[in-house]
């Protein structure tokens, strides 16, 4: 996350599921719109300090992140009352009713937090969902594999991967090979929304072209 500190400009993020913790490199993204931040290892909302400062955002995905805690209700309003110009959070419209109300729920945060000890009430619940999720059994893996997939082409509104698309999988590439290719495929269709049609036609052109290899390669072992 350290490169946003280089991209001032950058208007969406995703970075969801790369167990971050700190928001600080994001706080001189002014263009930044929409940010994902879904199932990484943010543990205390004080991090929104550093969104405060970020006057186009208007779409955060914070989910499935300790700091989330075990209220959804004192979470959400915290969070709207720190960022009342978001229109959308965790993918549930932003109504005027819970602005209001955000003022006499939420917690106003005034400081960034303290990286060498953080206070946070909801520590225990941290500790105990970290602790599941290292016992995540390998037959899931791959199910949470294409679902982290589906979910970042969610938050970009694109299309859904098919699930047969990796039914090839083994119980071995699973764990390594899965979920570097998941990252890959993440990454790509990130970057595809930065690209004007010259450039996505390059890009069609060197996929049919890396098809027709693999195709041809198919064809052979057959």
């Amino acid at each position: 996350i350290s490169i946003c500190r280089d991209l001032p400009n950058i208007e969406v993020i995703t970075f969801s599921v790369n167990g971050i913790s700190d928001l600080e490199p994001l706080h001189q993204c002014q263009n930044l719109s929409e940010l994902y931040l879904r199932k990484n290892n943010i543990t205390s909302l004080d991090e929104l300090f550093y969104l405060k400062t970020l006057p186009r955002l208007r779409v955060l995905w914070l989910a499935e992140n300790p700091c989330c805690g075990p209220d959804p209700h004192r979470y959400r309003m915290t969070v709207l009352r720190n960022l009342p110009s978001l229109q959308k959070l965790d993918n549930q419209a932003v109504t005027e009713e819970e602005l209001s109300q955000a003022l006499v729920d939420g917690v106003e945060i005034t400081a960034p937090p303290a990286r060498r000890n953080v206070e946070n009430g909801w520590s225990e619940s941290t500790a105990s969902s970290a602790a599941g999720s290292t016992t995540e059994p390998e037959s899931e893996l791959l199910t949470c594999s294409l679902e982290e997939t589906n979910k970042t082409q969610e938050e970009l509104d694109m299309k859904r991967v098919p699930r047969d698309k990796y039914s090839s999988f083994s119980p071995q590439e699973t764990d390594c090979s899965c979920k570097k290719r998941n990252n890959v495929l993440n990454a790509i269709l990130l970057l595809m929304k930065e690209l004007d049609a010259e450039g996505l036609e390059i890009i069609q052109q060197t996929v049919a072209r890396r098809l027709q290899a693999f195709q041809k390669k198919e064809l052979q072992e057959e």
